[in-house]
């Protein structure tokens, strides 16, 4: 499965965007109330690359809280996803994490989310390779299932995750609240029923032969 995330060219582009968010971070916590220039010279980007990724100081200052809010969230999520073995539960967590920090910060999720429809909007039609947003939560089931990749096989764990990414979230949070009514506990179950779900298929679907041919390779390396 092909997927504009997995590329090395977006992977690059994701970290500079990183960069960018957290040398306009760095800024804010020094007393400085940054611009796209300034971010841009902390970063040691071009002002033209900041401006590709954040065309205005509003569209900075809008997902700069969100980046500082992740970096909490991350420590404990991944912390939550170490202490348990099995892949369910482990993906189960990751979900939890996002879960949480996306309604613990309604406002400021659903204020990314308009915004990057609107950077969307402004891009129609174009082939423009500056990625919108920063696939935090990609990361996180990445992470949460890295036991089982070789098991499930490379576009089988794609997918996988892939299909996770789909359910959590400010996207999953406007499904869940503003369309079928659910509140924050009620949304938790049915996500985590649903999270259960595709990792147990996933895994029972996955060829028998996946983990002693992933086996066999590591004890070829180990002899070379």
């Amino acid at each position: 499965m092909k997927n504009n995330l997995t590329t090395g060219r977006v992977n690059q582009k994701l970290r500079t965007r990183a960069a960018i968010l957290e040398a306009a971070a760095g800024l804010l916590r020094n007393g400085q109330t940054p611009g796209v220039d300034e971010a841009a010279e902390a970063a040691r980007v071009s002002r033209a690359t900041a401006y590709r990724y954040f065309p205005t100081r509003e569209d900075l200052l809008n997902e700069m809280p969100l980046h500082e809010m992740m970096h909490t969230a991350d420590e404990k999520v991944r912390g939550a996803i170490e202490k348990v073995a099995d892949p369910e539960r482990r993906a189960d967590e990751a979900e939890r994490g996002i879960h949480d920090v996306t309604w613990d910060n309604e406002a400021a999720m659903r204020l990314l989310l308009r915004t990057s429809q609107d950077k969307w909007l402004a891009r129609r039609g174009s082939n423009d390779p500056v990625p919108i947003r920063q696939a935090r939560r990609k990361k996180w089931f990445e992470a949460a299932l890295d036991p089982v990749r070789s098991r499930l096989g490379k576009e089988r764990f794609e997918t996988l995750v892939a299909a996770l990414c789909m359910l959590t979230g400010p996207e999953s949070l406007v499904v869940t609240s503003d369309i079928l009514g659910l509140d924050r506990a009620r949304a938790r179950k049915v996500k985590s029923w649903a999270v259960r779900a595709l990792v147990r298929e996933a895994l029972r679907s996955a060829p028998a032969g996946a983990p002693r041919r992933a086996r066999k390779k590591s004890r070829q390396r180990g002899r070379g």
